[in-house]
């Protein structure tokens, strides 16, 4: 196995390894074979978890060093702020969806500390990894979208997407009845420790937002509309997201 990651090279798609007549669980199982982009080399993949019709599906943007090592997505110190989040808003975790952008955790190690330190997928690693979420989003056929971070919210919205402009906003869009932006749980714990508090709470106030919405009604007006829709493919040719490849920092927010 080491031999084949050391040789093997990347296709450029995971179109290629999306099996035919695609459910979740061949997904999850054909996720590991995948070799769309470089990041296969990093580790193994962490597909969605959640139930198979969840109203609500949570897209971050890759998982995490303690992720990527149980094999499980938000488990690790975003996911606990992610829990904190959906518990004040009176969300249960088990009734959502969690994945995200990319697959696999892209990261580099730390010469000081032999830490693995995050690093923000670039846009053609986004693109190549973009089948198996719009896979995802076709089968769970999700009433709400909530994209947390920029990486999640530009495969999704477009390059030119801002979530400072634009979150917590109610949004239309060709992927579900509603989807909302907000920052990326990390973001809470990056934050200066005499800030902390306050972000926290803003993105709380976010995820309330969602609440309110399901509880509303609206999204149970939507479930009459035909949801066989056709998703657009993510292009070949023209990248749909703008994200710097060099940058170790975190661009989540």
């Amino acid at each position: 196995m080491t031999k084949r990651t050391e040789t093997a090279k990347p296709t450029g798609s995971a179109t290629d390894f999306i099996p035919p007549r695609p459910t979740l669980a061949k997904l999850r199982s054909a996720v590991q074979g995948c070799r769309g982009c470089n990041l296969f080399k990093c580790g193994r993949a962490v597909f969605g978890e959640g139930p198979s019709r969840a109203r609500v599906m949570v897209i971050g943007e890759q998982p995490g060093d303690v992720e990527e090592r149980a094999g499980h997505t938000f488990v690790g110190p975003s996911g606990k702020v992610l829990d904190r989040a959906f518990d004040a808003a009176g969300i249960d975790r088990d009734d959502l969806y969690l994945t995200n952008a990319v697959k696999h955790f892209k990261w580099a190690k730390d010469a000081r500390t032999k830490r693995r330190i995050h690093k923000t997928p670039n846009a053609g690693e986004i693109r190549a990894c973009f089948p198996w979420l719009e896979h995802e989003i076709a089968l769970v056929k999700p009433e709400v979208i909530v994209c947390l971070g920029a990486v999640a919210a530009k495969a999704l919205l477009g390059r030119t997407f801002s979530v400072t402009k634009s979150r917590g906003i109610q949004l239309k869009s060709e992927w579900a009845p509603v989807v909302f932006a907000t920052v990326h749980p990390s973001s809470v714990l990056r934050a200066p420790s005499g800030e902390r508090i306050r972000a926290e709470r803003m993105f709380v106030a976010d995820i309330r937002k969602v609440a309110r919405y399901l509880s509303t009604g609206a999204a149970a007006s939507q479930r009459a509309v035909d949801r066989s829709r056709k998703f657009s493919r993510w292009p070949t040719t023209a990248p749909r997201s703008d994200i710097s490849s060099g940058s170790t920092r975190s661009s989540r927010a």
